[in-house]
């Protein structure tokens, strides 16, 4: 997203989540806003004349704004087309960033309400659990990324495993994301798990443990690392005995390879080097 869509995404964000702040029923208030922009995003999809007009920089913001009313007014709750309107009277580099803005602001209403629940790190949790479960099954996320199967077909699929295991924010995160892909199934839920921590202030820093970390290890952990990082960690962690002992710790692009593995892995490659010479 170009800095023009980013700043016009934040304006209308921090507008939310005063609004959401201020409201008396947040919990279905968010979630109701969350769904209708999703649905909305999708109407936006179907009709390219309109998705281009609403974005349209020649257009004032009013203009704009009112198209949306004409459009959408009565259809969604009033929350959710003052959201709309909001957004509508912003610059974006384009109508794709214009859409893709309401779909941040879409997850974000919905963590919203999470996190009106003390909900917000079991939805993290849980998402990134998600995208662990993905990885390791391959013939799943093969049909969820299946370009000939529609995006309902795809969201059908996910619910039947989903349901009854997570709270009905991550069903609702997981199924948006799953039925409007950027990447891969795998990387767009850990991206949304990791918009969950971030929305509290939390770098997100993703453990891989030889053996289950107690909640003890992990606090001291983020204790540890926050310590070097400067901020406030939150802990995504995951088990893959292959590691043998120790643990990877991966923060950004960064990786910090503290497992027996990769410690044996680093022996052979010197003592190779020493046997070269």
């Amino acid at each position: 997203m170009r800095a023009a869509s980013r700043e016009s995404q934040t304006r209308v964000a921090e507008k939310l989540d005063a609004f959401l702040r201020n409201v008396g029923d947040t919990v279905s208030i968010a979630a109701q806003v969350g769904t209708e922009l999703f649905l909305v995003v999708d109407q936006l999809e179907d009709h390219r004349p309109l998705r281009v007009a609403v974005a349209d920089t020649s257009l004032k913001p009013e203009q704009r704004s009112g198209m949306i009313s004409d459009v959408f007014g009565g259809k969604v709750a009033d929350a959710t087309l003052t959201v709309l309107k909001q957004a509508a009277e912003q610059d974006w580099s384009t109508p794709r960033e214009f859409r893709e803005g309401l779909v941040h602001l879409g997850r974000r209403a919905l963590l919203r309400g999470a996190e009106s629940e003390n909900k917000l790190e079991l939805v993290e949790n849980e998402l990134f659990a998600l995208s662990r479960l993905l990885e390791r099954e391959g013939e799943l996320t093969q049909l969820l990324s299946d370009r000939r199967a529609t995006a309902d077909q795809k969201r059908q699929l996910l619910a039947s495993v989903l349901y009854g295991k997570v709270t009905m924010y991550t069903e609702a995160l997981a199924l948006q994301v799953i039925g409007r892909p950027e990447h891969n199934p795998v990387d767009d839920i850990a991206a949304v798990s990791r918009e969950s921590a971030e929305l509290t202030g939390k770098t997100v820093a993703e453990v891989a443990s030889a053996t289950e970390l107690t909640d003890a290890q992990r606090d001291a952990l983020a204790d540890k690392l926050g310590k070097i990082y400067g901020r406030e960690m939150a802990i995504h962690s995951e088990v893959d005995p292959s590691l043998l002992g120790g643990v990877t710790i991966r923060v950004g692009d960064e990786l910090i390879d503290g497992s027996t593995r990769g410690k044996l892995q680093r022996l052979r490659a010197d003592m190779a080097a020493n046997t070269a010479y």
